[in-house]
């Protein structure tokens, strides 16, 4: 059943928490948002992480600035990504109100009038090398605590996350394979954005999906390089999780590695607004639990 003739405007907001080891805080985190009665959902699970979570004990090899470090809002149906940007700015003020010593900075639908994107404002802040966060300056609320961090706030098109495990210990290589595949460079795939870190005693190539409108892209599906979805008539496109692991494996492949797996942490869009739908249809407010794990 779509979205239209349930007469649901939707958004989805996938919440990046700087925890992953304590699972009981990040259910803990999943929990308050469905206890929120006042359709504040998004900041009640924010409001949990700011209690649980402390950046000055956090430990990780992925970069991060905050305890809550980012909150993308991203349009799945019956609503565009201008309003998302207006959702995701009310909920910066409200989220600063309420907890004493968290900053914010905006990127995308969300930092007007610049709209610039999240990978823009993550190099301007240092995101990617952890720097210390303490002399940055936030678009709203104070200077960042050392407990909070500074949150990322905003809005865009989906963003989806990929990622591929290769057969290596080999950081190095990892990068040279991340590097060969971003969207940023020669010969990259478009709209995606690669880091390459330690993983289990692998290396992980993760990429973020980024969608994107073009009229020139001609066929879509899930054995082709690009996948399509509408939102309010606008058609809008992103990197096939199976191509970005076929390319990943012939880099592999090249330099006589295999590869262990991909992973697709979430879900595509379409995959996303499907779960919404049924789990709003049948009232399963912990679908997340029916759903977990990682998923291919």
């Amino acid at each position: 059943m779509s979205s239209s003739r349930l007469g649901l405007r939707l958004a989805v907001c996938l919440l990046n928490i700087s925890e992953a080891r304590r699972k009981y805080i990040v259910e803990n985190v999943a929990k308050a948002a469905l206890l929120e009665k006042n359709g504040n959902s998004v900041l009640a699970a924010c409001l949990e992480a700011f209690q649980s979570i402390d950046m000055e004990v956090q430990e990780g090899i992925h970069p991060c600035l905050g305890a809550v470090d980012l909150i993308p809002i991203y349009p799945l149906s019956g609503v565009g990504v201008e309003e998302c940007g207006a959702v995701a700015r009310n909920l910066a003020e409200n989220l600063v109100q309420h907890v004493p010593g968290c900053s914010v900075f905006f990127f995308g639908e969300a930092d007007l009038p610049e709209k610039r994107t999240l990978v823009q404002r993550r190099k301007q802040l240092g995101w990617f090398t952890r720097r210390d966060f303490s002399a940055l300056k936030p678009d709203l609320g104070v200077a960042p605590a050392r407990r909070c961090g500074l949150t990322g706030i905003g809005a865009s098109p989906y963003v989806m996350n990929c990622n591929v495990t290769i057969d290596s210990q080999d950081l190095a290589l990892g990068k040279e394979i991340a590097s060969a595949i971003r969207g940023s460079n020669v010969n990259g795939l478009r709209g995606v954005q690669t880091m390459a870190f330690p993983h289990e005693g692998k290396i992980e190539i993760a990429c973020n999906v980024e969608s994107f409108e073009d009229q020139e892209v001609t066929e879509t599906s899930e054995g082709s390089q690009y996948m399509a979805y509408s939102v309010l008539g606008d058609h809008f496109y992103y990197v096939s999780p199976h191509y970005i692991e076929a390319q990943v494996k012939k880099l592999a492949s090249d330099q006589g590695i295999g590869i262990k797996g991909r992973a697709l942490i979430g879900f595509t869009p379409q995959e996303c607004k499907n779960c919404a739908e049924y789990a709003i249809k049948e009232g399963i407010g912990e679908f997340w639990k029916i759903r977990r794990g990682i998923f291919m």
